[in-house]
């Protein structure tokens, strides 16, 4: 059997509360998955990536149903997507320019730096940002 196809195509979903423990949640699951299959610099990136999306799904739109968000990741070839799916909100996430001293909103810049593609999709559930950051 080909190790590397099988670990490929391994996805990983879990449904933490609409609430800043979640994204603590969301890290220590996702860096518990993907220990030992990615490198460590890159598993750094996904957990500071995996955060940013939670957290800020958190401070600025609704949960989804249960007042819950998704968060999935799977290994494709080459690199790793990232998945936070919640009930949306009134604006799309935008990256945004925020001086020296703002205490916040450095969230998404910070995604786009780490990852090689990041946006937004919505469907009938409510509102998925995503990112993919190479392996």
């Amino acid at each position: 059997m080909n190790t590397q196809a099988a670990t490929a195509e391994r996805i990983w979903c879990v449904v933490v509360p609409h609430h800043p423990e979640g994204a603590r949640r969301a890290r220590h699951r996702l860096a518990a998955s993907l220990t030992g299959l990615i490198p460590a610099m890159t598993l750094a990136d996904a957990v500071t990536i995996t955060a940013e999306l939670v957290g800020n799904s958190v401070r600025h739109a609704s949960p989804l149903p249960g007042g819950v968000v998704r968060v999935a990741w799977r290994l494709v070839a080459g690199g790793i997507e990232i998945r936070v799916t919640d009930g949306g909100a009134a604006t799309s996430p935008t990256v945004r320019q925020v001086g020296s001293e703002s205490p916040d909103g450095r969230g998404l810049a910070i995604v786009a730096a780490l990852t090689q593609a990041w946006g937004v999709d919505r469907d009938g559930l409510g509102q998925c940002v995503w990112a993919r950051m190479p392996a």
